[in-house]
């Protein structure tokens, strides 16, 4: 009975932040396990893993970006169409201005870094609403897509590609594997491993209890026994094919956005002004600086995922980025974050992200139709929602509020202050 509730405190929603992802994870594992059974196994097979993976990422480096967005109390509507503007611009000045790829590339993210600067102004320094700034930007990016490409298509050279269709090499004697897949799958069971053993050091170096070393051991079986699965599936590819570079600049950005918003001050701080954006100005916070930097980030990632779908489809046309931002927001909703801001994970929004892949390729891997599909996500996402929220007004068991339960204790409290409390008394709500 004691190991019992050894393991609901330490691995499904206890006392440390990793909970929340593990019991993502296994929802994530149940979907596909269930669509694998109906599909008679065509879910995990090589092609359609890696189909999935590079149909997807795009979404899931969106994803990234707007879950920033949504933790400091906004929205961005505008990510798709400012895909698509990147996306012909950049097609455009490879097949006219004769700019070379790499350079392309640069290129496109200067262009997300401007029209970041643009939305960020008018939100953080004048006060517009960011819902109704990127609802213009939605307008706007889309007729510019539309009028620079003269809603025609524009084919992209072939190194260019790379980075939407591209995938590891094959490298090193003959295995039957990718073998720089094989090696990539290795170092993530390493990390694993290493960041778990390292957590456990800091707790005792804090003069905290760490898990019993069961449910540690546990808690690494479980993911490395993930990783290693993975990493065959997507070694064991025809010919050719073996984990995407589209994942590769995914993994890279999640590593670094993770280790961004949760050991960084200036990470810390998007939380704190989702949490409470009046108790973070009184502990200092800038609040402009935070707000700006939201708004210039994600636009960045939507001219890099939309490099990326462009690369993937050969061509940049006039119907690129439809729909994105909602794919994107219902992914950072599933992962878990806040409609009023404040929580969320960089993790959790990928895995939100892949359960709507998941979902959407078990759909049509059994034969529904686009129209139904849709209808289905709609009602899946509503539904799971509404149905934690009602739970948790009801004080009943919430899957959203259990998992999320131990982060809220690593995000850094701002308690209402009223408009004439003391500064230094409220300093204490950001830790340094």
């Amino acid at each position: 009975m004691s190991r019992i509730k050894d393991l609901q405190k330490n691995l499904f929603g206890g006392t440390t932040s990793n909970a929340r992802q593990f019991g993502m994870i296994f929802t994530l594992v149940a979907i596909v396990v269930l669509f694998q059974i109906l599909t008679d196994g065509l879910t995990l097979r090589s092609d359609n893993l890696i189909a999935l993976f590079n149909q997807n990422s795009y979404i899931l480096i969106l994803a990234i970006g707007m879950l920033m967005v949504i933790v400091a109390g906004h929205i961005d509507l505008s990510v798709g169409s400012i895909a698509a503007f990147t996306g012909i611009l950049v097609a455009k000045s490879m097949a006219e201005w004769s700019l070379p790829w790499p350079v392309a590339i640069l290129f496109g993210l200067a262009i997300g870094a401007i029209i970041g600067a643009w939305q960020g102004f008018w939100v953080a320094y004048i006060g517009v609403p960011a819902f109704i700034v990127t609802l213009a930007g939605m307008l706007l990016f889309r007729g510019g897509n539309q009028f620079i490409g003269n809603a025609n298509t524009i084919a992209v050279p072939e190194g260019f590609r790379v980075i939407g269709s591209g995938f590891l090499p094959e490298v090193g004697p003959n295995t039957g594997y990718n073998n720089l897949t094989l090696l990539l799958g290795l170092a993530a069971c390493v990390a694993v491993v290493w960041r778990e053993l390292q957590a456990r050091k800091t707790r005792r170096e804090m003069d905290a209890e760490p898990a019993p070393m069961w449910i540690s051991v546990l808690r690494m079986a479980v993911m490395v026994g993930v990783i290693v699965f993975a990493s065959l599936r997507f070694a064991s590819g025809r010919v050719g094919t073996s984990f995407p570079v589209s994942g590769i600049i995914l993994v890279a950005l999640v590593l670094a956005y993770s280790f961004y918003t949760r050991n960084t001050a200036a990470g810390r701080h998007i939380y704190a002004v989702g949490g409470n954006s009046r108790a973070a100005e009184l502990s200092g916070v800038k609040l402009k600086r935070v707000n700006f930097f939201v708004m210039m980030n994600m636009a960045v990632l939507a001219s890099l995922a939309g490099m990326i779908f462009v690369a993937r489809s050969a061509a940049s046309g006039p119907q690129d980025g439809n729909g994105w931002e909602l794919d994107a927001i219902a992914a950072v909703f599933i992962g878990g974050a806040a409609v009023s801001g404040g929580i969320g994970t960089i993790s959790g929004s990928i895995v939100g992200g892949l359960v709507m892949a998941v979902l959407n390729n078990g759909l049509q891997l059994l034969g529904v139709g686009t129209d139904r599909v849709q209808i289905i996500k709609g009602l899946v996402l509503l539904l799971a929602v509404a149905l934690d929220v009602y739970n948790k007004k009801q004080g009943k068991f919430s899957i959203i509020g259990s998992l999320t339960r131990s982060f809220r204790r690593d995000t850094p409290t701002t308690p209402t202050a009223p408009p004439d409390a003391d500064r230094e008394t409220a300093r204490t709500a950001v830790p340094s």
